[in-house]
C-alpha cells in the first residue's frame, strides 16, 4: 500500500527493493526504516548495518510525537528532513551548525554549535550525519547530565573518529540508531528520520 507522504519515485524506489532484498533480520518497523536508507544510498548492505538500541523506535516516534526539537548537525541533514517534518509534526528543526558562526578554540564549528544546542534542548532528538566530533561531544554532554534526549540517530560518515564516536554512543544507556562501521552520512541520516516521521504518521 503507498503513503501519500511518499513521494512517487519513493514508492518506486520501495517497490524495487522489496523484490530484490534478500533475507534479513530486521522487524518490520526497523525495515521501514532500513528500505528508506536504502534508495538514498544505493547499498542494500545498510539491512545489516543499522543498529537500534534501547527501544529506539519507539522512544524516537514518541518524542516526535510530543513536539519536540529535532536538531541536525548540518544545514543538509536538516534540509533533507524539513520538508516531511511540516507535512507530519511540525517539529522545531534546528541545524547546529547555524548556532556557531565560528568554532571555540580546540573544536570545530559543528560540535560548538552541537554543545550550544545541547544546553538549550537537552530532550531533542539528535540527528547526526556529517560531524564525528559532534556526536563524541553530544556524548560526553549526556554521560554527565540526568536529562536524556529523545532519541540520538548517530550516523557521521568517514575515516577519523567516527568509529570512535559511534562507540561512544553505544556505551550510553539511551535510545539510539547507529550504522556500524565507517558508512553513514547525510543522506541516510535524513532517510532515518524521515522513515520514523512515517512511522508516527501511521500510529496517529
Amino acid at each position: 500500500m503507498t503513503n501519500p507522504l511518499n513521494h512517487p519515485i519513493v514508492e518506486q524506489s520501495f517497490a524495487i527493493i522489496d523484490c530484490e532484498v534478500g533475507k534479513h533480520k530486521l522487524n518490520a518497523q526497523e525495515y521501514v526504516i532500513a528500505r528508506r536508507v536504502i534508495p538514498a544510498t544505493a547499498a542494500y548492505e545498510y539491512l545489516n548495518l543499522l543498529r537500534f538500541n534501547h527501544n529506539a523506535i519507539d522512544a524516537g516516534i514518541k518524542a516526535i510525537k510530543s513536539g519536540v526539537p529535532i536538531v541536525t548537525d548540518v544545514t543538509m541533514v536538516k534540509q533533507g528532513i524539513r520538508s516531511l517534518v511540516a507535512k507530519t509534526f511540525n517539529n522545531p528543526v534546528i541545524a547546529a551548525i547555524d548556532f556557531a558562526k565560528t568554532a571555540d578554540p580546540g573544536k570545530t564549528r559543528t560540535e560548538t554549535g552541537l554543545l550550544k544546542c545541547y544546553s538549550q534542548y537537552p530532550t531533542a532528538i539528535y540527528v547526526i550525519g556529517n560531524a564525528p566530533t559532534a556526536l563524541l561531544a553530544l556524548c560526553v554532554e549526556v554521560s554527565k547530565s540526568k536529562t536524556m534526549p529523545g532519541l540520538v540517530i548517530g550516523v557521521p560518515v568517514g575515516f577519523v573518529s567516527v568509529r570512535e564516536s559511534k562507540q561512544a554512543l553505544t556505551q550510553l544507556n539511551i535510545p539510539q540508531i547507529i550504522i556500524e562501521g565507517r558508512k553513514g552520512g547525510s543522506p541516510a541520516a535524513a532517510s532515518i528520520l524521515n522513515a520514523l516521521l512515517i512511522l508516527a504518521s501511521a500510529k496517529n
